[in-house]
């Protein structure tokens, strides 16, 4: 099992999204790579400096790195910072965050293909993972609760697990 950390925004949404897909093992919401270990829903939505995001644990025999990444880029705007749809703020920042030194050549060489796709550079932050906390349990699977939670991503990407890319 392999873990990788992605923000993408709201991270509502991106726990749903990712979950859908053959080889996803876990997913939590919760905050990263802001000051301090421990922080809460208001705190981030004061600027604490963390990023909502999703820790993914992932079967790398069912699912890669560089398919999850790809997936990932699916349903961000990799060159807005700061902001994903209505969502505004340090917290909606994007970032692939990683635990494994290893990992980082995948993640170099998706990012680099992405950087060309999109023409420009790309504002997604690829770090290492400094701190994790996990949200409040409302958060955890936020739209499977509520199937009406405004999310960015458009609800046609809840459903593409098996239709390729």
């Amino acid at each position: 099992m392999k873990t990788i950390y992605l923000a993408g925004g709201c991270f509502w949404g991106m726990q749903k999204f990712i979950d859908q897909f053959e080889g996803v093992i876990f997913t939590e919401a919760g905050y990263a790579n802001g000051p301090g270990d421990e922080v809460s829903y208001q705190e981030v939505c004061a600027s604490s400096g963390h990023a909502e995001t999703v820790r993914i644990a992932y079967d790398e025999s069912r699912i890669t790195l560089t398919e999850l990444l790809e997936y990932y880029f699916m349903v961000i705007d990799p060159t807005s910072v700061n902001r994903q749809g209505n969502d505004t703020g340090v917290q909606y920042r994007t970032g692939i965050y990683y635990t494994e030194p290893e990992q980082l050549g995948e993640i170099r060489e998706v990012y680099a293909a992405q950087e060309k796709k999109a023409g420009e550079k790309l504002e997604v932050e690829v770090l290492p993972l400094s701190n994790f906390c996990s949200a409040e349990e409302y958060h955890q699977k936020y739209l499977d609760k509520n199937p009406g939670g405004y999310c960015h991503i458009p609800k046609k990407f809840f459903s593409i697990a098996g239709q390729g890319r």
